[in-house]
């Protein structure tokens, strides 16, 4: 995602600031996910245990964040995608080849990584023997390798390499746009299946895997969305774009006052409303909502430093968890109200977070981890070691 976006950016026939609504779209997903993580409790609850009041503004909060949500990085991933195809063509190999290299090798680094750094957390939530056996099980590394259970967040990566596959299938919608809409049924589809596979298999070990098929299968839509709005960009006049500003605004209201209508039935109750039909297709319709808007602003004077800062959005998200593991950590046993804690938590988690991040793209060795740096290699280790080997010794 972030040498697509490099890629774009820097080409004659694509000027960099035709994309910076792109990158500010890529920032605020990435910061997005930082706050949406911090909106829940150690254990991924919305504070349950917490008086209503104490609910109202963490989840008002939360409903704001989740407008940004997974699968709008998701969405922009493909757009970039079809972006770059449109300016050097490759064929179905090369790009699966390409996406795997960008992917899967942060990916496989990042899931060793944190099966590491979670014992951490286990320890300090009393959790670290079932933690210690789950890591030492071959059958919990089978999801983590294909599904990124391994920490919350690090499904978006087999995920979207899962989409990047299918990208054929978008191209119908590039070249026809109206095909975008399909997302509808493919979202509609998804929540059914989704009903049936819970009621069929709930704690058979097919249940994740099954569950992350219709997943990559229904997220479809979000390519067929993603690609139709790379075909609009690239075929039609910015003034034409414009024109639907309103009609996504309006729509991204409408969807909202839903999410407000869940967010109140999880301050009341203290749990999720998975079964809020309105709620979920808020949740679900959002991003491509939010990309839309975005598009169609794409004429107004956004500032550079957006493009700057939107290079490290990938490793934000990536990274995110080793801070806020830590903040949670030293949270532990207070006694903050749930909007305290929060503050608390994102204070701390963004900037160490960015800072973090900065380091490892300054890095020469580790920069791949974040998609800023080239991918290790057996011949450039090997010559980086010839080259010590060599060097004389300073008398």
């Amino acid at each position: 995602m972030q040498s697509e976006s490099s890629n774009l950016t820097q080409s004659a026939a694509a000027p960099k600031s035709r994309h910076t609504w792109i990158d500010a779209l890529r920032l605020l997903a990435g910061l997005s996910m930082v706050g949406l993580h911090a909106t829940a409790d150690a254990n991924g609850q919305p504070f349950p245990d917490w008086p209503v009041e104490d609910r109202v503004i963490p989840m008002l909060l939360r409903a704001v964040l989740y407008t940004a949500r997974t699968e709008l990085f998701l969405m922009i991933s493909i757009f970039l995608l079809f972006l770059s195809l449109s300016v050097r063509p490759r064929p179905y190999a090369h790009v699966v080849g390409e996406q795997a290299k960008r992917l899967l090798v942060p990916f496989l680094f990042w899931t060793a990584f944190y099966a590491v750094y979670n014992l951490i957390k286990a320890d300090s939530f009393g959790y670290l023997v079932s933690e210690v056996s789950r890591i030492s099980s071959a059958q919990a590394w089978v999801g983590f390798l294909s599904l990124g259970t391994v920490k919350y967040h690090m499904h978006f990566i087999p995920t979207l390499f899962g989409l990047v596959l299918l990208y054929p299938l978008y191209r119908k919608a590039y070249d026809h746009p109206v095909l975008g809409l399909s997302i509808l049924g493919f979202l509609l589809i998804k929540r059914e299946l989704d009903g049936i596979i819970y009621a069929q298999f709930w704690g058979h070990d097919l249940l994740p895997f099954l569950v992350r098929a219709v997943k990559i299968a229904t997220y479809a839509g979000y390519g067929m969305a993603a690609a139709a709005f790379a075909g609009l960009w690239q075929k039609h006049a910015q003034a034409r774009l414009r024109l639907w500003f309103l009609p996504a605004l309006t729509l991204g209201v409408f969807l909202f006052y839903f999410k407000l209508l869940a967010s109140w039935q999880t301050i009341e109750t203290g749990t999720w409303p998975f079964d809020y039909t309105p709620g979920y297709w808020a949740d679900f319709l959002m991003p491509a909502v939010l990309m839309l808007i975005c598009m169609s602003l794409a004429h107004r004077a956004w500032p550079a430093a957006l493009s700057r800062a939107a290079r490290y959005s990938f490793g934000i998200y990536l990274c995110h968890p080793i801070f806020l593991d830590l903040a949670e950590i030293a949270l532990r046993h207070s006694h903050f109200t749930p909007l305290t804690q929060i503050l608390l938590e994102i204070t701390w988690t963004i900037p160490l977070t960015a800072g973090f991040v900065w380091l490892l793209s300054r890095s020469p060795h580790l920069g791949w981890t974040i998609g800023l740096g080239p991918l290790p290699s057996p011949s450039r280790a090997f010559r980086h070691l010839d080259a010590v080997m060599k060097r004389k010794p300073k008398c």
